[in-house]
């Protein structure tokens, strides 16, 4: 049975955390915009609190943690297939006049994205308490926070929202996007925002380990 993080440990692996935190929100809000920052910060700040009182504490055997992080992220896969394919990322920024490219989406979610993932993986497998805590926000994030994908169709967006066709402007922050659809449903007549036929997919995996975990505080 391993032994608890020690308390020199459990500091320096929430300096690390908050460090990563705030290096991701910061980059979201130079190159994208505010909702990225909202999204990744209450994600994050919602996992760093149940990781100190879990995985940093104590990690968790990886023949449980391990293929409920793997499940949730092949899941997020699927979903971010649908996302591309729909182009999330300009329809993000006509709703919201952000800087959210397909080049951009791609950078974070098929490149960097896979790259975090593996290693995640690799650090569950090997009990790194940081692991835990990256395990927790994909968790909370496609777990929790997927749910916006219900709600965007419903939402004016902040430039030609009645106009139905795919448009290219500079948005707020001088940058260029280029075919940012529109998915309103007062434009369209149409439920659907990209992501939202599969949102469902990494919520199901996610919300069950966040409560499979958490029912495990202080355990093994």
């Amino acid at each position: 049975m391993p032994g608890e993080t020690t308390a020199r440990q459990q500091m320096l692996n929430k300096a690390i955390a908050l460090v990563f935190l705030l290096v991701a929100m910061g980059a979201g809000y130079i190159k994208i915009g505010l909702p990225p920052v909202l999204i990744v910060g209450g994600s994050g700040v919602a996992a760093f609190a149940l990781w100190q009182g879990s995985y940093l504490k104590r990690p968790s055997d990886p023949s449980v943690i391990l293929p409920l992080f793997l499940l949730t992220v092949a899941a997020l896969d699927v979903h971010m297939a649908e996302e591309y394919l729909t182009k999330f990322g300009p329809a993000m920024s006509r709703l919201f006049d952000i800087s959210w490219t397909e080049q951009s989406f791609l950078l974070i979610f098929a490149f960097a994205g896979p790259c975090l993932y593996a290693l995640t993986a690799l650090g569950l497998y090997y009990r790194i308490p940081l692991a835990g805590f990256l395990a927790w926000f994909i968790f909370i994030g496609p777990g929790v926070a997927e749910f916006t994908h219900f709600i965007f169709p419903l939402l004016k967006p902040a430039l030609d929202p009645t106009l139905p066709a795919a448009i290219t402007a500079t948005v707020s922050n001088g940058r260029l996007v280029a075919e940012m659809p529109n998915y309103w449903i007062g434009a369209t007549g149409r439920y659907y925002f990209p992501g939202l036929y599969t949102a469902a997919l990494p919520m199901i995996p996610g919300i069950y380990a966040i409560i499979r975990l958490a029912g495990r505080r202080g355990r093994t």
